[in-house]
């Protein structure tokens, strides 16, 4: 009697809140500096816009055959083709960030990386990551991004 109503309440439970692990912080970024968003799964689905940021990361919330629904930064979403995604090594700022010329706060800091600024890593370690910005390397300890650190 307790087990039929504990798998019942399961059943009832993943009805009414689909279960959507599989897209958990999945995040990739744009192949190309010009990629077209659509409206559907498709390409017979109109152009919604299109992005012209080369390595942008934005999150992947459905699948559909060789298509990729995402939602970027600003909440803009919509149906991009897989072969206009690679696997995410990017992150944007969502507050202003030091650089240090070591992975420790006890570095001194080089630089600060502006709010709103895309990220390239080169590698990381624990929330310290590797980046180059036009002439200026050093790390940076990431806790407010929008993209997902390398593991």
């Amino acid at each position: 009697m307790y087990m039929r109503f504990i798998i019942a309440f399961i059943i009832y439970f993943l009805l009414i809140f689909p279960l959507n692990l599989t897209f958990a912080d999945e995040f990739v970024m744009l192949k190309n500096s010009k990629v077209n968003v659509r409206y559907g799964p498709s390409f017979e689905y109109p152009i919604k816009y299109i992005y012209l940021k080369k390595n942008l990361p934005i999150k992947v919330i459905d699948k559909k055959e060789n298509f990729r629904r995402i939602i970027d930064h600003k909440h803009n979403s919509g149906w991009i083709h897989t072969s206009q995604l690679k696997k995410s090594s990017s992150v944007i700022l969502i507050k202003n960030q030091f650089i240090f010329s070591k992975p420790t706060k006890y570095s001194e800091p080089i630089a600060i990386a502006e709010k709103g600024k895309l990220i390239l890593l080169n590698k990381c370690k624990k929330n310290w990551c590797k980046t180059s910005i036009k002439n200026i390397s050093g790390w940076i300890l990431f806790d407010k991004f929008w993209g997902k650190l390398p593991n």
